[in-house]
């Protein structure tokens, strides 16, 4: 795992610039970097050692000199592409998978991409043609961003790397802000700095003459086959098997992350290591220390735990947010950067759970097609017309939600697992004026895609182009490579993907489980009632914080604060939190989400 960036231009002292630059990312690679200078691009690589540990550095030239890459990832099946490629008369100088996209690049073009099996973000500096290639990974695991200044082109693994730049200003893109008050993460192409986007998962892009052009390469399809349960679930066990052996390719240790949920303690029951790693917190709803080390013992594994204190939870807020590079209001990241820095004390690589939810169907929420099933066959105009009767009722009115959910489509209602602040909502609370577009006009591309689809399915597509980047994977990144660690994902594998997908809906979703089948298939590594559990989520207690004096009050002073009043109106935000800490309503993940904007925000414009 590293980290790159990089510019085109005719700046004068470039390597002052670079090495600025690559300064900002020294915690993605600290093992070693690497600078390319010519008179039309720069090129900074930061180096985490994991496989090739003494041949590894970059950037790296083909044979002719022709080609350079700086690469971020890992090609899991790089041993079979290098035969393959020595086979077609291609010299290699090291024993690296990045050798290996290099020259498959130079081989099959933009092709290499539907070759590789891994996860990566990667640029390739073509000398003879003064053109730039770069590529995401097919789920979005590895980072990469861009963007177009004065003549000037940056591209990088990180948006603060672009910072030092002379000609890089930053300014709040306040159409950003006004979006991620519904999805609690940055949601749009733009990222939060004006004219910085990111480039989306399964696309590359061409960059020459001042032309960016951008394509996508692959995309998951869903296409149920019929089959038995059982022969589901043995596939299903089979294709994981060797995604978790795949994923232990490495020339350091691999440990695994553990929580009490299926997904993750699928995965450490059948890695084969010797380390697992788990946080918790001091209230018993909230800690999984014990569950995860009577199941590591029982594998034959140590656990390393901590229990986070709340003091220590608020006081590394402004660290996280720093290295989220824009604001992410979901509470677990902060578990996450724990679970990451106690894990970089004993290993480099890390195994975990993240993507088993939207390829195999485990949120809860996608039940409620099933929940709603009696209700949305009445005609549509008659739920409309009782969804407005409801909307109008008292909030503690039992049933209201369901009335008012049941009216819509599930392109209304569903834009992703984080739906905080309504449209409504969010205009009143903003002081700025935004064109930011609806949640359901960004969802709408990714429903039309499946327009044929049962409603869970198409639940899960949505999730997978912009929940599973926005949110799970980018907390993945940022907190693992905070502390210098790499985070593997085995179930964000195109093979596994591709089983996933064809899986019918009833073993995916129904009323007795979510992740059905793929429950059935981890009964026969975990016991039943880690198999069976319920979808928990990473539970962290700032619902019971927020209504502490300590806690209360630190937000409120944030909530009168010369920033907070520069977007936000005061009223609706005192109203929030007052009623939470009332208990009259739960507003916790609401008043996170302002909170967590404010905080990200002194770190960067302040």
């Amino acid at each position: 795992m590293c980290g790159f960036c990089g510019f085109f231009g005719t700046q004068e002292e470039k390597e002052t610039i670079l090495r600025s630059m690559m300064d900002t990312i020294v915690h993605r690679g600290p093992d070693n970097e690497g600078l390319y200078i010519d008179d039309h691009i720069a090129l900074g690589f930061r180096r985490l050692s994991i496989i090739g540990l003494e041949d590894g550095n970059q950037p790296i030239h083909n044979e002719s000199g022709d080609l350079t890459l700086m690469f971020n990832g890992e090609i899991y099946n790089f041993e079979v592409l290098r035969d393959e490629l020595i086979a077609l008369g291609h010299v290699f100088r090291t024993g690296t998978d990045s050798e290996v996209v290099l020259h498959g690049y130079e081989e099959y073009g933009p092709d290499i991409l539907e070759k590789l099996r891994g996860m990566f973000a990667f640029v390739i500096w073509n000398h003879k043609e003064k053109s730039l290639f770069g590529a995401r990974d097919f789920f979005g695991i590895k980072p990469l961003y861009y963007t177009q200044i004065n003549g000037n082109f940056l591209f990088g693994s990180e948006i603060k790397s672009f910072l030092p730049h002379p000609d890089f200003v930053k300014e709040l893109n306040v159409d950003a802000l006004e979006s991620y008050l519904s999805f609690q993460y940055s949601s749009l192409p733009e990222t939060f700095f004006k004219g910085v986007f990111r480039l989306p998962p399964a696309h590359f892009f061409f960059y020459k003459k001042g032309n960016l052009e951008i394509h996508r390469y692959w995309e998951p399809v869903f296409s149920p086959e019929e089959h038995s349960l059982e022969e589901w679930v043995d596939q299903i066990d089979e294709v994981m098997q060797d995604s978790i052996e795949t994923h232990k390719v490495s020339d350091v240790e691999v440990g695994s992350f553990l929580s009490s949920g299926v997904d993750s303690s699928y995965v450490a029951a059948c890695f084969g290591g010797d380390k697992t790693f788990t946080v918790g917190f001091d209230y018993h709803q909230y800690n999984e220390i014990e569950y995860a080390k009577a199941l590591s013992e029982k594998v034959g594994m140590k656990n390393y735990s901590k229990v986070i204190s709340k003091e220590e939870f608020w006081e590394v807020l402004p660290t996280v947010q720093y290295h989220m590079d824009e604001p992410l209001a979901d509470p677990a990241a902060v578990a996450l950067y724990f679970v990451s820095q106690l894990a970089s004390e004993h290993v480099k690589v890390v195994l975990s759970g993240e993507g088993a939810d939207e390829l195999f169907g485990g949120y809860n929420i996608y039940r409620e097609p099933m929940d709603l099933q009696k209700y949305t066959a009445l005609p549509k105009w008659m739920r409309k017309f009782v969804g407005k009767l409801a909307s109008r009722l008292p909030f503690d009115v039992k049933g209201k939600n369901f009335l008012i959910r049941g009216s819509k489509t599930i392109e209304e209602r569903f834009i992703g697992n984080a739906f905080m602040f309504s449209v409504k909502e969010r205009k009143a609370l903003l002081r700025v004026q935004s064109s930011a577009p609806t949640p359901q006009a960004i969802t709408r591309p990714f429903y039309r895609k499946v327009q044929g689809a049962d409603d869970v399915t198409k639940m899960q597509y949505v999730d997978i182009h912009t929940w599973m980047a926005g949110d799970i994977l980018l907390k993945a990144d940022r907190m693992s490579m905070a502390h210098s660690l790499e985070l593997r994902v085995p179930f964000l594998d195109k093979e596994v993907c591709e089983l996933a997908t064809k899986i019918p809906t009833r073993f995916r979703v129904n009323r007795e489980n979510t992740k059905f089948a793929m429950r059935q298939a981890a009964m026969d590594h975990l016991p039943k009632e880690v198999a069976d559990k319920k979808k928990l989520g990473f539970p962290v207690p700032i619902r019971v914080w927020l209504r502490e004096d300590a806690y209360y009050n630190k937000v409120k002073d944030a909530f009168f604060s010369e920033t907070a009043q520069t977007f936000f109106h005061q009223g609706p935000l005192l109203r929030l939190l007052e009623e939470h800490r009332a208990g009259h309503k739960d507003h916790s993940r609401k008043i996170w989400t302002v909170y967590m904007f404010l905080v990200w925000y002194e770190q960067y414009f302040e």
